[in-house]
């Protein structure tokens, strides 16, 4: 399916964000790994919810390129005009 350029900017923000996320949390993990035992789960347990949340933006990215999620603007839904307002004739 053929993406709008704000469609396809929506889809490179998602992955990005899930990368830049995914190297936080490796780096997380390489810390962490010197914690001592309590702390180290805490973090493990951290490190798994924002795992969940990686996935939901891969999944949101997923369903941008499949047409599912679309970026409308409020220009797109008539709250906002894109034409000139009108003058008042006297």
């Amino acid at each position: 399916m053929h993406l709008t350029k704000p469609n396809q900017e929506l889809h490179q923000t998602l992955e990005a964000a899930a990368d830049e996320i995914e190297a936080a949390v490796q780096d997380l993990f390489r810390k962490a790994k010197a914690y001592d035992e309590p702390e180290f789960l805490t973090a493990m347990e951290r490190i798994s919810r924002i795992h969940d949340h990686v996935d939901v933006l891969r999944t949101y990215a997923k369903q941008v390129m499949d047409g599912l999620i679309v970026k409308v603007g409020l220009s797109d839904i008539g709250i906002i005009s894109t034409t000139e307002p009108q003058k008042e004739s006297r």
